[in-house]
């Protein structure tokens, strides 16, 4: 018997990418869900026009408001997918085929990740598989507000198709995310109380540099590679640089 198959998107200022991302799941699965926090743009409007059914909330803690936005779809199964992400033709017949079974309980999905134009194919980048495919009773985040980790009971299987995920439009659109997620990443070594010193941060720069460009092969991609790799390194940088300020302002 075909599973009925729920699609949720948790959205913010998605109204350029929205549109593409609903209509990838039109007429397959069986409602689309965006959960939006309360864009200043379009992005509820052009959702709702396109199909969805949106709900409101806002952004707190991720993996809080990851647990909430799942709930609220109507089947067990659940895809999770971004604003700025299509599924394949391709993608569609082989999870309607896999919640079919009873063998796993989520599945990790390969995600195309483009910068631009350039499909990134090498430095960790692809396939870059992430779980997103669940039974929504058996799974769970961590409620962390970054990298939050995932909990489940069972088994979990490996599809083989692509999600394509636009991504970035250009490097700067890169940066601007790393800004914001080394923001919260030293706000939780800070609230973690870790212990960083420059030594430690200066090796993991150089460690995280190193694998993306040489290990995973990232000069493949050319100078898309090379700066992939910079980017990682400054994660490291930027995080503790934000940290510092932190520990800092604590000492005021």
């Amino acid at each position: 018997m075909l599973k009925k198959l729920s699609v949720v998107t948790i959205a913010k200022n998605e109204e350029a990418n929205i549109a593409a991302c609903v209509n990838s799941t039109k007429g397959w699965a069986d409602e689309h869900i965006v959960v939006d926090d309360f864009s200043p743009d379009h992005t509820a409007d052009v959702a709702k026009a396109n199909g969805a059914v949106v709900f409101q909330r806002r952004m707190d803690i991720e993996g809080r408001h990851r647990n909430w936005a799942y709930q609220k779809a109507g089947n067990e199964w659940v895809l999770s997918l971004d604003a700025d992400e299509v599924v394949t033709e391709e993608l569609k017949e082989e999870i309607s085929r896999a919640i079919t079974s009873d063998e796993f309980i989520v599945y990790t999905i390969p995600l195309r990740t483009y910068i631009g134009s350039h499909w990134v194919r090498h430095g960790g980048w692809y396939p870059g598989s992430k779980l997103r495919l669940f039974r929504k009773n058996l799974f769970r985040y961590e409620e962390a507000g970054v990298h939050p980790r995932v909990f489940y009971e069972g088994r979990c299987g490996h599809l083989t198709k692509d999600i394509i995920h636009k991504g970035y439009e250009d490097f700067a659109e890169l940066f601007r995310g790393l800004n914001a997620q080394t923001t919260l990443e030293a706000q939780k070594w800070f609230d973690e109380e870790r212990k960083i010193g420059v030594g430690k941060m200066l090796w993991k720069a150089g460690d995280r540099f190193f694998r993306t460009y040489v290990r995973k092969k990232g000069y493949k991609d050319g100078i898309v590679g090379f700066v992939v790799a910079v980017n990682s390194a400054m994660y490291q940088v930027l995080s503790y640089a934000k940290y510092w300020e932190l520990l800092g302002k604590e000492d005021k």
